[in-house]
């Protein structure tokens, strides 16, 4: 699989509502094969993992993808960073989905999937959305820093003795979410990025100006659009980060408050080469909005086409 322009675009199966608290307990959820063919079928070039073992698992997983000429972008994993013991038990997560990309990479010429790592954040911190840029007291002390750097560093060196280049993501709720946290970590390792546009924006920064300033350390892209009056009035009533994907933060590209389309411009004319993943996170609670998840994703695929990518 080649791309002109050294863009491949992917999707997730949180655009069509299936995640950690969906998969396997809403029946409306659709099975992780109706799905590969969903996104097949939407003109996608891959897709995230997603909950593990949901599209299938190890080399069975990579013929499923490969019939579909579909590749792996990659797998999300959060750690509390500043935790050591809680590092050390996540170990045996992040092998096992290290083991799934090992297992699919027969199957497939894209490019390699990466390791998409996370902060977990905190109670007070998911209760709180966008306390990061607001109220910046509630980030982690200059101690926890430095446990988190000791953290994050092993992560990175297991990803990488496993062959796999990881980048950082930003997650609202969690400790790095604003953008001072997110150069925070940049400086301390040299861990490169995910321009992770919805959560940038929920975080108070503007992924553009991000891009231009960070350019040679962004190694993937999770492309979203924001309805910012969405997120406004979950802080407004003090809501929890949850309600995010609960009242859909997150429209159709074209369709909310983020210039998707100079994005996309700047990440072409940047020559970014790489995996560039659709999120339209949704926590759909029936039948019909499951349905129109396949819609929407199509849809937005034709979006990013006549942009070029």
């Amino acid at each position: 699989m080649s791309k002109e322009n050294g863009i491949y675009v992917a999707n997730a199966p949180v655009s069509y509502g299936a995640f950690e608290v969906t998969v396997g307990i809403d029946p409306n959820v659709p099975d992780g094969l109706e799905l590969l063919d969903a996104v097949a079928s939407g003109g996608y070039d891959g897709i995230d993992l997603g909950p593990v073992g949901y599209l299938g698992t190890g080399a069975d997983l990579g013929r499923r993808l490969a019939e579909r000429g579909l590749g792996l972008a990659g797998a999300y994993i959060e750690f509390t960073f500043h935790d050591a013991e809680r590092v050390t038990s996540l170990m045996p997560e992040l092998d096992a989905m290290l083991d799934t990309f090992d297992a699919v990479a027969p199957f497939t010429d894209s490019p390699a999937p990466r390791p998409t790592i996370a902060d977990a954040g905190s109670d007070a911190r998911h209760s709180a959305p966008g306390s990061g840029a607001r109220n910046p007291e509630s980030g982690l002390t200059n101690e926890q820093w430095e446990k988190f750097t000791l953290g994050m560093n092993r992560v990175l060196e297991r990803c990488r003795d496993r062959g796999y280049e990881p980048t950082l993501h930003c997650e609202t709720g969690s400790f790095i979410e604003s953008t001072t946290e997110i150069e925070k970590v940049l400086e301390l390792t040299d861990i490169d990025v995910c321009i992770e546009t919805g959560h940038q924006l929920l975080g108070g920064g503007d992924p553009l100006d991000f891009f231009r300033k960070w350019t040679p350390r962004v190694n993937h892209v999770h492309l979203k659009d924001v309805t910012t009056s969405v997120f406004d009035e979950i802080v407004r009533l003090s809501q929890p980060s949850s309600a995010i994907w609960a009242n859909e933060a997150f429209p159709r590209l074209g369709e909310g408050d983020f210039d998707v389309a100079g994005f996309v411009r700047m990440l072409i004319a940047s020559d970014f080469q790489g995996w560039l993943v659709v999120e339209q996170d949704i926590f759909p609670t029936t039948v019909e909005r499951f349905a129109q998840a396949i819609d929407d994703q199509r849809i937005n695929r034709e979006y990013l086409h006549a942009l070029g990518v």
